[in-house]
């Protein structure tokens, strides 16, 4: 018998400890070699440890258990033989679906018809909403079911549900993760560790929203990547940290260290918890570049696969508590960055242009930042440069300069 103990590898430089997130492959299971069989969770980011020999796995650490590196976590029997053909696999539970339809045939002026048949579209929202026939009361011509029965189906079931959630006394202790253990002493660590101050302003975002209307198409067309909001930001932002660099700079010790470059880090929410992954050197990339690193490190975020490196190193990062709705907050910073900025959502509201009222799509905006290393009046002009870059989105392409002067050389 030949086995092979298989350790924790160091997952990067500081980390000491880890835990076990989720076991792959179960105990008794045959693995090839390179084939993952673990998740691990550090205090930075989700690792996975794959097989490294063909044969039987035996694990010896459970999941939730959070071990030193370099401890021995499985084993691999490399003497076992492959399983002849495929090892039947227990069933998985499946969800629940709408239960299969039973028509029972009538005959109404000569021709046959269908009692209790859903027409397509709904059907389609039987399924979607897991409703079967028997909970429905059919409505229809000829007693099939209508789109109306299925939502008022739907509307009783979930009324019933939500009236039954609460009345108990149960509760739950889960542990926390390596990874939200870590968020929560670096947010504790920037309150009390940096003099943060947020400041706000607003942008009118009729200018980027007329482009992205009149060239969303093309540029999917040409690029293969949808036209965002966070592409337009993250160019500003790096002409705005171009013109204030201490906003972009950070304390190390009694010194200040000031980055010739942005490495923008952008705020994703994923399963496992906040994730900031960061797009390096942000002032040389296009729009379509910057759209697709953002689609590719949010994939990557939601997945649990993104590295040590695509982790670590930002300058500046940029938050979008907008999608979820916010319409204002105070984001926290992300050290040892001296600023973070918030985006939030677009909303309608009246505005005064030129002495008459105007209904406009306005987004508030906040940079949160440490005032040890940041003035008032750099802080308010990041701002106030970024929301003139994102309300003249042309300026951005042309270093902040009229475009009219660059191309007459003025």
């Amino acid at each position: 018998m030949s086995i092979i103990e298989m350790k924790i590898p160091s997952p990067g430089e500081s980390i000491t400890e880890v835990q076990i997130a989720r076991w792959i492959k179960k105990d008794g299971d045959y693995v090839e070699k390179d084939e993952e069989i673990c998740e691990i969770d550090s205090d930075k980011a989700t690792l996975t440890l794959n097989a490294e020999a063909d044969g039987t796995l035996k694990i010896l650490v459970k999941e939730g258990e959070t071990i030193a590196v370099g401890t021995h976590v499985c084993s691999i029997d490399t003497s076992a033989k492959k399983p002849a053909g495929e090892v039947k696999k227990p069933e998985a539970k499946e969800e629940k679906k709408a239960e299969p339809i039973k028509a029972e045939s009538t005959k109404v002026n000569g021709e046959s018809y269908a009692k209790g048949v859903p027409s397509v579209a709904a059907a389609k929202m039987m399924r979607e909403e897991s409703v079967s026939a028997k909970q429905v009361k059919a409505s229809g011509k000829d007693g099939r079911i209508t789109k109306s029965d299925v939502i008022q189906a739907a509307s009783k079931s979930q009324g019933v549900s939500q009236n039954s959630w609460g009345g108990t006394r149960d509760s739950r202790r889960e542990k926390m993760s390596m990874l939200r253990k870590k968020v929560a002493e670096r947010l504790v660590a920037v309150k009390q560790e940096t003099a943060m101050l947020t400041t706000f302003n607003e942008v009118d975002m009729s200018a980027i929203m007329n482009i992205r209307k009149q060239y969303k198409d093309s540029f999917k067309e040409t690029h293969g990547v949808g036209l965002g909001f966070m592409s337009f930001f993250t160019k500003a932002v790096c002409e705005a940290l171009r013109a204030f660099p201490a906003v972009n700079a950070q304390i190390d010790g009694q010194e200040i260290i000031y980055h010739d470059y942005c490495d923008i880090a952008i705020a994703v929410s994923a399963p496992k918890g906040l994730m900031v992954p960061v797009m390096r050197n942000a002032e040389s990339m296009s729009l379509a570049e910057i759209e697709e690193s953002v689609i590719e490190l949010a994939t990557k975020a939601r997945d649990g696969k993104l590295t040590i490196e695509e982790m670590t190193g930002g300058t500046f990062t940029i938050t979008n508590g907008g999608v979820f709705g916010s319409m204002l907050s105070t984001p926290i910073i992300n050290p040892p960055q001296s600023a973070i900025l918030g985006m939030h959502n677009i909303v309608e509201r009246p505005v005064a242009i030129n002495g008459e009222v105007k209904i406009r799509p306005i987004m508030y905006i906040a940079l949160s930042y440490d005032h040890r290393i940041i003035d008032g009046r750099e802080s308010v002009g990041f701002l106030v440069k970024v929301k003139q870059m994102l309300e003249e989105p042309v300026k951005m392409m042309f270093s902040g300069n009229d475009p009219v002067k660059v191309m007459l050389g003025l």
